[in-house]
């Protein structure tokens, strides 16, 4: 179990935001995603070193502001693969990506869930980040604050996508409670 230290987020939660807009040919959409969030700069050049936790919350309140939902959060859901696999291809080490997969499902999600939690600040900020390796196996961020009125759809693409090429089986990520809502911490399960 890890806690937030930094109010720094890694880059590609905005990075990723704009490819997948960009991959659905949406410049104008994008435009004024970006814009709202005061981030219109970055769609030209993006950043490339952490960023202020804030300017993602930006980001995602904006995403989340779009009128139709169903569509920002599949926004959300691109972007949150997108960003899962960059983190695969660049920042698990390739006899990880290899090992993993060959593990009991139990051990691999434990080990997995371990390493993530050392990094838990790239993606959570100041949240507290917990896990438990269940069954089933749960991530916790205390205080997201990348939280959305629509939920953390991104976080959960990223963590399906990151358990998906990385455990054995199946895997599924679903969020149980949102502090985009009325809950205080956001939970992932993982089973």
């Amino acid at each position: 179990m890890t806690t937030g230290a930094t109010a720094r987020i890694g880059p590609n939660a905005i990075i990723q935001m704009g490819e997948a807009l960009a991959a659905n040919h949406d410049g104008q959409r994008a435009e004024r995603i970006y814009a709202r969030a005061g981030l219109l700069p970055y769609l030209t050049q993006p950043p490339s070193a952490m960023v202020h936790q804030d300017e993602v919350a930006r980001l995602f309140t904006s995403v989340s502001d779009e009128p139709d939902a169903a569509a920002a959060r599949a926004l959300f859901a691109d972007a949150g693969r997108r960003t899962g696999r960059y983190i695969l291809a660049n920042r698990i080490p390739a006899f990880a990506r290899v090992l993993l997969p060959l593990l009991p499902r139990p051990l691999a999600l434990r080990i997995l869930l371990k390493a993530i939690s050392k990094h838990a600040w790239t993606f959570a900020g100041t949240g507290r980040v917990s896990f438990v390796t269940g069954p089933p196996a749960c991530i916790t961020i205390a205080e997201n604050p990348i939280a959305t009125s629509l939920g953390c759809v991104w976080h959960a693409a990223v963590f399906g996508t990151i358990f998906g090429a990385l455990i054995r089986g199946p895997v599924h990520v679903r969020e149980t409670c949102c502090s985009g809502g009325a809950d205080h911490r956001c939970t992932f399960e993982i089973t």
